[in-house]
């Protein structure tokens, strides 16, 4: 069973390892070899450690951290989805997807929106998400990535 926790500032180092491993065992065929280098160079220390300020959750099956998400609330925005290689196609992704959705739900957050990437567009369309349009993705560093913009409308849930 998944236990997902929020991530604390001492967790940035295996999420960003999380993320590294995800981006070189699942993006191959997608992203050149260069592009997959560019994206996964640094360190946590190299601002990706800021990220566990916002509600970023990490998912830990037998007391192993496998799978990382965010839910940005200002922007409405999933993002840091990734899932360990040796722990993908387990349903790992689903379970965090839905929390983060489950966590926009709670705020009256209406939709939710993504930026997928290639590899990961049949998945998020399988999850509910449309969006068709290839788009260009620049991170901050400089990276540019083709992606897919998608979004997804949410049931707003009632206060409890």
């Amino acid at each position: 069973m998944l236990e997902i926790k929020r991530a604390t500032p001492d967790d940035a180092e295996r999420a960003f390892e999380i993320r590294r491993e995800a981006i070189r065992g699942q993006c191959i065929g997608a992203y050149s070899a260069e592009q997959m280098a560019l994206w996964t160079r640094g360190r946590a220390s190299d601002g990706y450690g800021a990220l566990m300020e916002k509600q970023f959750y990490m998912g830990w099956f037998n007391g192993k951290p496998v799978v990382t998400g965010m839910l940005d609330l200002a922007s409405h925005e999933i993002g840091a989805l990734f899932v360990l290689p040796l722990f993908s196609g387990r349903g790992f992704g689903k379970v965090m997807l839905a929390h983060l959705e489950r966590m926009a739900q709670q705020r009256a957050i209406e939709q939710v929106v993504l930026d997928a990437t290639l590899n990961a567009v049949s998945f998020y369309r399988a999850c509910g998400y449309v969006g068709d349009e290839q788009a260009v993705y620049r991170s901050p560093s400089g990276l540019v990535l083709a992606c897919v913009p998608m979004v997804k409308r949410l049931r707003v849930m009632s206060p409890v």
